[in-house]
C-alpha cells in the first residue's frame, strides 16, 4: 500500500520580512476576489460541445406570428372565446328582456282585471220571422228561406267596460246541421250596462233536406216545437274607459232556440247561449 504524501507549505523565507497585519488582511481579500468565481448566470449558457450548431429565431416570430397557411385558423381559434362570450351575453340579455316584458304584461293584465272586472256580454234571440221554409207546401228543390232575426245583446254585467262590435260579422241559422240562411251582424258600440236589440235579415238558397229530415221537420212543426240553432261570429274590441282598448278578437255565440212554426212570425223560446272567444281571453270563461 502506497503511502500518501501530503504537500507541506514551505516556511517563509527568513530573509523576507513579515507584512503588517493590515496589509495581510487586504492582500487576503484581494486574493479571494481574484480567485472566487462570479454567479454562473452572469457568464451566460455553457459552451456547446464541438459539432453542435445553434440557430436563433426571434421570439416575436415564434410566439406571435403564425405561419401564413395557419393564419386563418389561428385567427378563428383566437376569436372563438370572444364570440362565445358575446353570444352568451346576448342570450341572457334576450331572456331577461322577454321575462321582464312577460312579468310587466302579467302585472298590467292583472291590474286591468282587478279594476274593470270585464265580463262577456249575454246574447239571446228576441224573435224570428220565417218565410219559404214550409216543407209541406214547397217542393224539395225550391227551398230559399228568408228569416228576419231580432238579436239581443246584453252588456249589463260590465259596469266600466264597453264593447265595440266591428264590421264583417255573420249570423246564420241552421236546422239539424244544415244551414238555412245567413246574414250580416251590424257594427255598433255598446256602452257599459247597456242592452241593444237589433234586427238583421238572413237569406238562403238551394236548401234541401233528406226524406228523413223532411218527415222529422213536419212532425216537429205539427208539435209546434221546431229546434233551430242561431250562430253569430263577430269581431269585437273591449273598451276600458275612454282611452284603453284591446285588440280585435272573434266572439262566437251559439244559441239554441225552439220556434212554434216555420211560416210567419214565430215565437222563439231560448234554450241557452254559449259564448266563445278567439283568441282566448281567460276572464270570459
Amino acid at each position: 500500500m502506497a503511502d500518501r504524501v501530503h504537500p507541506m507549505q514551505s516556511p517563509p523565507h527568513p530573509a523576507s520580512p513579515l507584512p503588517p497585519p493590515d496589509q495581510e488582511d487586504a492582500a487576503a481579500a484581494t486574493a479571494a476576489t481574484e480567485t472566487t468565481p462570479l454567479h454562473p448566470t452572469l457568464y451566460g449558457p455553457p459552451a456547446p460541445p464541438p459539432g453542435t450548431y445553434i440557430v436563433q429565431i426571434p421570439k416575436d416570430q415564434v410566439l406571435r406570428v403564425p405561419p401564413p397557411d395557419r393564419a386563418s385558423r389561428y385567427k378563428s381559434l383566437a376569436e372563438r372565446p370572444v364570440r362565445r362570450r358575446r353570444l352568451r351575453r346576448a342570450f341572457f340579455g334576450t331572456c331577461g328582456a322577454v321575462l321582464f316584458l312577460a312579468l310587466a304584461a302579467a302585472v298590467f293584465v292583472g291590474t286591468v282585471y282587478l279594476v274593470f272586472r270585464p265580463r262577456a256580454p249575454a246574447f239571446s234571440v228576441a224573435s224570428l220571422s220565417i218565410r219559404g221554409l214550409d216543407v209541406a207546401a214547397l217542393p224539395p228543390s225550391s227551398l230559399s228561406p228568408e228569416l228576419d232575426v231580432a238579436l239581443r245583446a246584453d252588456n249589463g254585467a260590465n259596469r266600466k267596460v264597453g264593447v265595440d262590435y266591428r264590421g264583417a260579422g255573420e249570423v246564420a241559422v241552421s236546422y239539424s246541421g244544415a244551414r238555412l240562411a245567413a246574414g250580416q251582424w251590424p257594427a255598433f258600440h255598446q256602452a257599459p250596462r247597456n242592452v241593444t236589440v237589433f234586427s238583421t235579415t238572413l237569406r238562403g238558397t238551394g236548401v234541401s233536406f233528406s226524406d228523413e229530415q223532411r218527415k222529422q221537420l213536419a212532425a216537429e212543426q205539427a208539435a209546434r216545437a221546431v229546434p233551430l240553432t242561431v250562430e253569430a261570429r263577430v269581431p269585437v274590441r273591449l273598451r276600458f274607459g275612454k282611452v284603453l282598448r284591446t285588440w280585435t278578437v272573434d266572439v262566437k255565440a251559439t244559441c239554441q232556440v225552439t220556434v212554434d212554426k216555420l211560416a210567419g212570425e214565430a215565437a222563439a223560446a231560448n234554450r241557452g247561449c254559449r259564448v266563445k272567444v278567439r283568441p282566448f281571453l281567460w276572464w270570459w270563461w
